[in-house]
């Protein structure tokens, strides 16, 4: 039985390592977020706080408190909009925004929005998390500053809103780092596993001869992803000259070699960190985990020359993503719970 599909755990299936199946979100990216939202921080926080103290004294005349934020917001980077809550957390300016004044949020209730968490007691000022904005229905973030006088008692609050499609990074693509993630599948699947076989595919029939093509689309055609469906016969690719379209190939062109005739020559992909004599061993293990067990089976593999990982979905549903090299030292034995070398894949 397949030792690594640990998802199924109302099985008691044990992993031979230590795997989240629950990821969550990428430490790479976490790290990328908490730059942006620090570099967000820097920026306003003393501004807003000198803002703050400016409006101290205009409280009690909305007017004058919407004339100063129109004046004050062309200081402002990638502002959506400004406006001044009481000290209970109603708002008694219009929306202010380069495009002028939004009235119809005067008088608006926002003191149980999430980004007043804490406002309310010591904290002086907050970065919120990003958030769904109730009016738009989009990603937003807002930051609030606390309007105090000069003995230190709450007369009120600025707030800012920022909507994400407009706001300014200061951080490039954030650089997912190679490492083996397992994501559990469809509990409705893993509860019927065991009363499923593996059906005998078109593609099953045939796969010396797709591999074949794949490994020739990839060496010599620009293709620098592939993703084979096997148990529904047929393949997704993505060409070097597009990288923003994918093209679905179906069990027919598969089998037909004139389809290298539809993708340009060119050269093994520069960035390919995937040796080009590892192409048709992975393939080559993809049919291994096909086959080796009837009831747990490879429904789907793909494999990236780029950033040099591999994802496998197996019939319980659940999905491994892993480095290529880290996927080619396993054999059987690893996947299947099983020992010695005869288990071992030839690679």
């Amino acid at each position: 039985m397949l030792r690594h599909c640990s998802f199924i755990d109302d099985y008691a299936i044990i992993a031979p390592f230590s795997i989240s199946s629950d990821p969550g979100m990428n430490p790479d990216l976490k790290q990328v977020v908490r730059e942006q939202r620090r570099a967000l921080k820097v920026s306003l926080a003393d501004k807003l706080d000198n803002l703050a103290k400016s409006l101290m004294p205009l409280m009690d005349n909305p007017d004058a408190l919407e004339q100063k934020l129109c004046e004050a917001i062309e200081q402002f980077r990638d502002i959506k909009y400004m406006y001044v809550l009481d000290a209970d957390g109603v708002q008694i300016t219009a929306n202010v925004s380069r495009d002028g004044l939004d009235e119809t949020q005067r008088g608006r209730d926002r003191s149980l929005r999430p980004y007043m968490a804490g406002m309310f007691g010591k904290t002086d000022f907050r970065l919120s998390q990003a958030y769904i904005s109730r009016n738009k229905r989009r990603p937003s973030l807002t930051a609030m500053q606390k309007i105090r006088d000069e003995q230190g008692k709450r007369l009120g609050f600025l707030g800012v809103d920022y909507d994400l499609r407009e706001l300014s990074m200061t951080q490039g693509l954030y650089q997912t780092r190679p490492q083996w993630q397992q994501i559990k599948g469809d509990p409705s699947i893993r509860e019927n596993l065991f009363t499923q076989t593996r059906a005998q595919s078109v593609m099953d029939d045939h796969l010396d001869d797709v591999f074949a093509l794949m490994e020739e689309l990839m060496l010599e055609h620009g293709v620098y992803h592939g993703k084979l469906h096997f148990s529904s016969n047929r393949a997704t690719v993505w060409h070097v000259d597009d990288p923003y379209v994918y093209h679905l190939l179906s069990i027919e062109e598969l089998l037909d070699p004139d389809i290298c005739l539809a993708f340009p020559r060119r050269s093994y992909f520069e960035r390919a960190i995937v040796p080009a004599d590892r192409i048709m061993p992975i393939f080559k293990q993809f049919a291994a985990l096909r086959f080796a067990d009837e009831t747990i089976y490879l429904r789907a593999g793909s494999l990236n020359l780029v950033n040099g990982m591999v994802s496998l979905n197996f019939s319980c549903d659940g999905t491994h993503y892993l480095p290529f090299d880290e996927f080619m030292s396993k054999g059987l034995g690893f996947w299947f719970g099983q020992s010695g070398e005869s288990c071992k894949l030839q690679t």
